[in-house]
């Protein structure tokens, strides 16, 4: 029996030596409190609603006073991207940090993940919230479906932001399945972006086998390849990440969003060109943002945030707040 506890021990020790962070991060969700009401009682004036558009649950953290501004947040995050800037914007701003369909403790149907018809979500939420002009800020698939909604729904889009992601197009049946020689390490190359999990996301029924109940450790790696300030993603961030994903239905409805792909690149040729304000905010993507609005969005302004990575919300709130308060207006500029 003792050595069967010492080897037990070993055993242990053993894994989480080889797992490290992303281990302890992912132990952290069982034990930190992930909760919508508990993580809204940090954010003095904001509550966490739910309603029911487009037949599903949408859930939205929801304070401040003024012009209402929709932040949509991108995979694999929740609501919970924006809290470092959300408390600033609502000094001036009707701030609505929302789980898009399939993302935190929204609703997460069978279909439905084509953004055309996320957008639709989303401009029916406006609707249903009494709202006929909104600004939009985006991030990575938030991006994708904010564009959507600008497309789709140009009178209720007031001004739009697209952090570091645009909307898919045909550019992406040219990603590459392997990287190029000498360019695929711990960070992203942003000259030779490797992509691979677009393709992993495409697989239907694996990776929620794989990664039940450890959708952190993925999570990790991609904070570490995508953030150039991986600590600004913290251990209490990375436990609501990974208690989203981590159920079978969490990853489900996440690839539902890289597996609509197809179908975006689709409506995104039907698209007239955007003629609302649009600003573009990049980090590592910040060269295929731009290209991509130039083209979409003639008039538009895509800006580097230097020194931030794919995570602008957390790595870089004061110049998000900065770019914000200058092209939406009335934002107290200083993060919390």
């Amino acid at each position: 029996m003792h050595i069967r506890r010492s080897l037990a021990v070993f055993s242990i020790i053993a894994v989480t030596a080889t797992l490290g962070g992303a281990c302890r991060d992912s132990r952290a969700a069982s034990v930190i409190d992930t909760s919508d009401e508990t993580l809204v009682r940090s954010l003095p004036g904001f509550k966490s609603q739910s309603t029911t558009v487009s037949g599903i649950k949408i859930h939205y953290v929801v304070g401040g006073h003024g012009d209402p501004v929709f932040l949509l947040p991108g995979w694999p995050e929740t609501w919970w991207a924006y809290h470092k800037v959300m408390g600033p914007l609502a000094r001036s701003h009707r701030v609505f940090s929302i789980d898009m369909r399939g993302m935190g403790t929204s609703g997460k149907p069978a279909g439905g993940y084509d953004k055309k018809t996320m957008a639709g979500d989303i401009a029916a939420l406006a609707k249903q919230l009494g709202f006929t002009k909104i600004d939009v800020v985006g991030h990575d698939i938030g991006a994708m479906v904010a564009f959507s909604l600008a497309a789709n729904h140009p009178a209720l889009v007031h001004k739009l932001v697209l952090l570091d992601v645009a909307h898919p197009s045909e550019g992406y049946l040219n990603l590459r399945l392997l990287p190029d020689p000498n360019t695929f390490g711990d960070k992203i190359d942003e000259d030779h972006p490797y992509l691979w999990w677009f393709a992993f996301h495409q697989v239907k029924g694996l990776p929620e086998q794989l990664l039940e109940g450890r959708a952190g450790l993925e999570q990790a790696w991609f904070f570490r390849y995508m953030a150039k300030n991986e600590k600004a993603i913290d251990v209490r961030d990375r436990a609501v990440y990974a208690a989203a994903y981590s159920t079978r239905d969490g990853t489900r409805a996440g690839d539902g969003w890289y597996q609509a792909f197809g179908q975006d690149i689709v409506d995104d040729k039907a698209y007239a060109p955007l003629h609302m304000p649009v600003l573009g905010l990049g980090g590592p993507g910040y060269s295929r943002l731009k290209a991509a609005l130039d083209e979409a969005a003639p008039g538009s302004t895509t800006l580097r945030v230097e020194g931030s990575g794919h995570f602008i919300a957390e790595e870089k709130p004061q110049a998000l707040l900065d770019a914000l308060d200058r092209f939406l207006g009335n934002t107290d500029v200083k993060p919390e």
